[in-house]
């Protein structure tokens, strides 16, 4: 399928998507969608698992490289399907419709929307820190989302150029971070904290003796929380169909874009570890407003508050940018309602699955569950995380047998450095992460597998529509 034209279902006349995404368009969608306000948090929730800053800067190291064997993973797979919908196009060319479908179906009722509506209240919170405006903060959060569904109906253009802008703003807050961060180690009144401390439930020094079990255990429940500050990066491939020359750009933004947040994400646990230390920076939940409240004041910690607002809000812009084209995608496909696979003659987007998503995150965010759902996030969103890298394996398989077209095309196809130990370790991450979440979380792992099942007659349905 050729995301650039109409499908042949359509008329000529009918409206096709526009490519008006450059790279740097690209890698600010790459970067906005994995750095949310996680990493202004987060880190004192590793430093709770791991006691020493040099086992703490060696997590968040670990997951940048899971996260780059990712990058590396989606960049051949965009080389190979560069086509509207992303994740959802190469498990349904890959495998099977029914799974391409499950997956958008997770993604629309589950992954996105639930994952939306909880950012949206975040950033409720911080609005309503900073302004002292005295709403709701569900009514925040839904005229956000709304103001944002509003703006990506306007076009691609509209919606790359906010959320680029956003990506900007929120590289800068974090940069301001890190560099009061490193005005404070250089000055000669902070002295650096001893380089093991000891915290209640960890195993600290290991004084008592090494037990690899014991510490493989920390080592993993520490990289819980950055593998998901690290995730997001899948959503760039969404719209494949609306970047100009996706083969080369969309790689290159994904590797690009990865690298850039594992530098900044360094970079702010460095200054945390080293400014705080390892003891106050496990028992603080506000670690970034703690440093900037150490350089600047009261000033600083309200700035912050101001970049995780702005960094929240950058999260939701990118979301509402990339998902729709899913569901734009499995319309296309006879899938869905076929109005969702319509684009506005003049705006060329699917007006209807843009609003359809931001109406499913306010009605979320209104209800007030969004934290339950969040729960049942983490097994579907793995379970589809080792799925697509799998489908490396069958592509490359395939193009065994039909090597000299793209020869001939003189395309040249992004690999994956390692492969196909790193893909495949990259699979069995991903799955340990299920198999985790279900040995942890077994009720909600259990109606997120649920609400997943429930898709399957869904999939019977619109396909029988789709044959008669």
């Amino acid at each position: 399928m050729d995301s650039g034209t109409p499908s042949s279902a359509n008329s000529h006349a009918a409206p096709a998507l526009a490519r008006r995404l450059g790279l740097f368009d690209a890698t600010m969608i790459v970067m906005g969608g994995i750095i949310g306000s996680g990493i202004f948090m987060n880190p004192s929730i590793v430093a709770r698992h791991v006691t020493t800053p040099f086992l703490i800067l060696l997590v968040w190291f670990l997951g940048g490289l899971v996260a780059l064997a990712a990058a590396f993973i989606w960049a051949e797979l965009a080389a190979l399907r560069p086509e509207v919908g992303g994740q959802y196009a190469y498990l349904r060319d890959a495998f099977h419709p029914l799974l391409a479908f499950l997956y958008g179906w997770g993604l629309l009722l589950v992954i996105q929307t639930g994952g939306m509506a909880a950012v949206a209240v975040t950033f409720a919170r911080y609005f309503r820190e900073l302004t002292g405006l005295q709403t709701a903060d569900s009514m925040i959060a839904a005229l956000a989302l709304g103001s944002l569904t509003v703006v990506n109906c306007l076009g691609v253009r509209a919606g790359g150029n906010v959320q680029s802008l956003l990506m900007v703003l929120k590289i800068l807050a974090i940069v301001a971070l890190i560099s009061c961060g490193l005005f404070l180690i250089m000055s000669p009144t902070i002295t650096p904290a001893p380089e093991v401390t000891t915290i209640g439930g960890s195993i600290g020094s290991f004084a008592g003796g090494f037990n690899p079990s014991d510490f493989l255990t920390i080592i993993g429940a520490a990289m819980v929380p950055v593998l998901f500050s690290y995730g997001g990066w899948q959503t760039a491939s969404f719209v494949a169909g609306e970047i100009r020359e996706p083969r080369k750009n969309l790689p290159r933004a994904l590797i690009i874009g990865v690298t850039g947040v594992i530098v900044l994400y360094l970079a702010v646990n460095f200054v945390c570890v080293y400014v705080l230390g390892v003891s106050d920076l496990a028992n603080t939940k506000t670690p970034a407003s703690d440093v900037m409240r150490l350089a600047l004041g009261p000033t600083g910690a309200r700035a912050i508050a101001a970049g995780i607002a702005i960094s929240t809000l950058g999260f939701l812009s990118q979301g509402m940018l990339t998902a729709p084209r899913v569901y734009y995608a499995m319309a296309e496909d006879g899938l869905f309602f076929k109005s969702v696979g319509k684009l506005h003659p003049k705006t060329h987007v699917p007006i209807l699955a843009i609003v359809l998503q931001g109406l499913l995150a306010i009605a979320i965010t209104l209800w007030g569950k969004y934290e339950q759902i969040l729960n049942y996030v983490v097994s579907v969103d793995f379970i589809f995380f080792g799925a697509t890298a799998l489908c490396v394996f069958v592509f490359r398989r395939r193009r065994k047998a039909t090597n000299a077209e793209a020869a001939e095309s003189g395309i040249r196809i992004t690999t994956i450095p390692g492969h196909p130990v790193t893909t495949a370790l990259f699979v069995a991450i991903c799955w340990l992460v299920v198999i985790n979440t279900v040995y942890r979380y077994p009720g909600n792992t259990l109606i997120g597998l649920a609400i997943l099942l429930a898709g399957i007659p869904a999939f019977f349905f619109w396909r029988g529509r789709n044959t008669k």
